[in-house]
This record gives structure tokens, sequence and C-alpha cells, in this order.
């Protein structure tokens, strides 16, 4: 039987690992936003330099560390909810099926230029043109769409799971947001003409109609 003293104990390690969580993944959020200014690549990722030509290589090696670390902050996370029988199957069905829409994204953008290793290549300083075909006449950011729906189609529900699903969800949100104005300026009209004709991440038959810009 567990006693009061021992309820007590878990839920103080519950809010401290939660709040450690909170802590860490504000801390990558930091860290992922800083390296990924304008200005700072801009300042580090022009020119013919090592670090120009493989910013992007060290900007994803960077993300995984910190986040690794972010995910290793909860040892034992409670279990809130599993969803019975064959809608468990079902669900990682569908994360199967979100994961190759994801690499299919990738690959219209360019594997090589998403991981950062365009760098090895000689033709890696032709000029970025913007995606609009496949998954990208559907809505603006099918990246940001899919990684949201992996995240919430998950059939096992912990603590760290769910933490993880409310506070990337509206990071991937704000961070679609921020890469409007990015896409904005560096494509200009062209991106304009887009943003009026694809919804931003919601797909058409659930939008409202007239202007789809977020």
């Amino acid at each position: 039987m567990i006693t009061f003293s021992e309820k007590s104990y878990n839920m103080v390690v519950q809010v401290l690992e939660t709040t450690e969580f909170i802590f860490r993944f504000t801390i990558f959020v930091l860290i992922h936003s800083v390296l990924a200014m304008p200005s700072l690549k801009r300042r580090f990722g022009s020119g013919d330099g090592h670090l120009s030509q493989y910013y992007r290589l060290y900007y994803n090696i960077v993300s995984i560390i910190v986040f690794s670390w972010v995910m290793a902050s909860f040892r034992n996370s409670d279990v809130l909810y599993v969803v019975p029988g064959v809608w468990s199957l079902a669900l990682y069905a569908f994360q199967f099926i979100f994961l190759v829409m994801l690499f299919v994204c990738i690959t219209q953008t360019g594997v090589a230029e998403f991981l950062g290793v365009s760098g090895f290549r000689r033709d890696s300083a032709k000029s970025q043109k913007l995606a609009t075909k496949g998954l990208y006449q559907i809505v603006r950011h099918p990246l940001y769409l899919l990684s949201i729906l992996f995240l919430i189609s998950n059939p096992v529900i912990t603590v760290r799971w769910l933490m993880l699903t409310f506070i990337s969800s509206a990071y991937l949100l704000f961070g679609a947001l921020i890469e409007e104005k990015r896409l904005l300026q560096q494509f200009g009209s062209e991106y304009s003409t887009y943003q009026r004709r694809v919804p931003f991440i919601i797909p058409r038959i659930f939008a409202t109609s007239g202007e789809t810009e977020p």
C-alpha cells in the first residue's frame, strides 16, 4: 500500500522532473533559435570558409546533441494513457506514414541541404528554389504539420511525451511564422503569390475561404 509520504515524494519528483524538462527545452529553443537567426547565418554562413560551407551541418549536430540532452531529463516518465487494441496499431501505422511523408518533403527541398552536407558537392553554390510542388501544394509548411501530426498520433501517452507534444507544437508554429518572413524576404513576390494560393499549415479542406496568409 502506498503511503501518503510516498505519494508526496512521487509528486515532488514529478514536479522537479517536469521543471527540469521545461528548463532544458527552453535552453534548446534559445540555442536553436539563435543559431537559426538570419543575421548569424549571414555572418558565419557566407563566404568560402569551412564554417560557411558546413554551417547547416554544424547547426544540425548541435541541435541533435542539445535535444538528446532535453529528452534525457525524464528518467522514468509516468504513462498517462495507452490507446487500446487495434487502434494502437493504427496510430503506429499513421506515424509511419507521416515519417514517409516527411522524407518526401525533405527530398523536395534537397536531402543534402537539409542534412547540411551539400558543401561536399562541387555544385552546392547553386541558388535555392522555392518548393511549391507535391506536399507543398497542400500547405506551405508540410514539414511542421507532419511533425505535429506525428507527435499527437503516438498511442502511448507519457507525461514527457505529452509535454513534448504541446511545447514542440507551439514552437513549430512559431518557427513557421518566423520562416514566413524569411521566405518572403528571400523570394519576394514569388512567395507572396504562393501565400495567396496555398494555405499556411491547415489544408484547404479545413481552411476558410479568402486569403490563406497566417
